[in-house]
């Protein structure tokens, strides 16, 4: 196994659009689009642009977004998930969302990818001077809870995030 964070492509469209279709059309945490897209070419070449953007620092983005690295997580060439990394927080995001979000295809799941993927995320995290960084996941979702505390998660609490469609979210710090 062979984990990278590979900035978004369209030379890997097919298999970003197989590992998009595992998630069955619902929401990819970290995967920037919205639930229900259908992963053919368009999507993928609009999602490429749109990557290239959240990136720039200069770029102007929606009310209510911030710059973010939407990243690959790839296994030997091939999409095996999906991490972003928000340079910043706004108040949703301090709430429900924190700066790090991931998923990985169901395919591969149990493999150790996603604590491969938050190691390499925190390396680019320092990197841009944070030094801390903010971590969400559903208080029922035991392997990302225990890959979060595993790489220095610090549990700040457990709220009532119902109004986001989870019934309990997990809150996490992690210092870099």
């Amino acid at each position: 196994m062979t984990i990278e964070l590979t900035r978004p492509t369209t030379a890997l469209f097919e298999s970003w659009a197989a590992a998009v279709a595992e998630f069955e059309g619902g929401h990819v945490d970290g995967g920037g689009y919205d639930a229900g897209m259908v992963p053919d070419r368009a999507a993928c070449e609009a999602f490429v642009a749109k990557a290239a953007r959240y990136a720039d620092p200069a770029a102007e983005l929606p009310d209510g977004h911030v710059p973010c690295d939407f990243l690959w997580i790839t296994d030997s060439g091939e999409v095996a998930g999906f991490i972003a990394l928000r340079r910043e927080l706004n108040e949703h995001l301090r709430q429900f969302g924190g700066h790090i979000g991931y998923s990985v295809r169901s395919s591969r799941r149990r493999e150790g990818i996603a604590k491969e993927a938050l190691r390499l995320v925190l390396d680019i995290a320092r990197e841009q001077g944070l030094d801390r960084v903010m971590l969400t996941c559903d208080d029922d979702n035991p392997g990302s809870f225990r890959t979060i505390e595993g790489a220095g998660g610090e549990l700040q609490d457990v709220i009532d995030a119902s109004e986001e469609g989870h019934p309990r979210l997990r809150r996490y710090w992690i210092t870099l």
